[in-house]
């Protein structure tokens, strides 16, 4: 079912390297061409999973950042059906990376779970994240996923009791993404000193590989989370690098700001 998912953090792990999962929201900062050509290049640049942020207009979850990115992006018509065509447009264009979805229940809702789940599949997706799907409602959509081969990747914060962990992970695939903080994505200097723990409370309790995101920036914060965690996931200092580079730049750019965080900058 994750056979992707699960061979990229295979291949991370057999090399000796944290994973590195980097975010884009998709549409942004101007069109669909943007991430047609800003996923390859981070692709070529180490990443190990790509994040494409499926824009909505209240994303509760997003800091100032990818909410900015988010309402762009909504603004210039960016919707679920839009995002998954993207993704069968880098796949013909020879992106073998897993891909993901990163967004909220509403647009899935209101597009149907079922023929969401089936889109995605059949376009080429790996699985999702979906920020404001609580574990004790998420059964029809794990089930929605599951049908069609597809990861509903877990999602915990550092506040979870143990008892959610456990409630959390059961039945996730893909990987298990551990928030670093109480509070919203976006850049920090400094990672959480109670991380190293809150990440173990989640590794004896599952054996999917887990990534670490909201806030990661820089490449000390990437080798501090590979001490403890499989990866480590960068959305809002990606979007702003991308947001400042020149039009014509962007994809360059943004592959370089990968490749320095994957320590793969040739």
């Amino acid at each position: 079912m994750t056979k992707r998912l699960d061979d990229a953090f295979k291949s991370a792990r057999q090399e000796k390297r944290t994973g590195l999962v980097p975010y884009v929201t998709v549409g942004f900062p101007t069109s669909v061409e943007d991430t047609l050509a800003i996923v390859p290049a981070i692709e070529a640049a180490g990443a190990t999973v790509v994040e494409l942020g499926v824009p909505y207009s209240d994303p509760l979850g997003d800091g100032p950042t990818i909410q900015a990115a988010s309402y762009r992006a909504v603004q210039a018509g960016v919707d679920a059906r839009a995002c998954i065509e993207v993704v069968v447009r880098l796949r013909e264009a020879g992106v073998k990376l897993p891909l993901i979805f990163m967004g909220y229940y509403n647009p899935i809702l209101s597009y149907g779970t079922d023929a969401y789940a089936r889109d995605c599949a059949d376009a080429g997706l790996d699985g999702m994240i979906v920020l404001d799907l609580p574990p004790e409602e998420s059964s029809a959509m794990r089930d929605a996923l599951e049908s069609h081969e597809l990861a509903l990747i877990a999602l915990l914060a550092p506040n979870s009791s143990d008892e959610r962990i456990e409630l959390g992970t059961r039945g996730a695939k893909g990987f298990v993404y551990c928030v670093s903080i109480t509070g919203v994505t976006g850049a920090r200097k400094e990672l959480s000193k109670d991380l190293p723990a809150f990440v173990g409370r989640v590794r004896a309790r599952t054996d999917l590989p887990i990534a670490v995101g909201f806030g990661v920036s820089e490449r000390r914060h990437v080798e501090a989370i590979g001490k403890y965690a499989d990866a480590a996931a960068v959305g809002s200092a990606l979007i702003d690098l991308i947001d400042s580079a020149p039009p014509s730049d962007r994809a360059a750019r943004a592959g370089a700001f990968v490749a320095a965080l994957a320590g793969t900058r040739r």
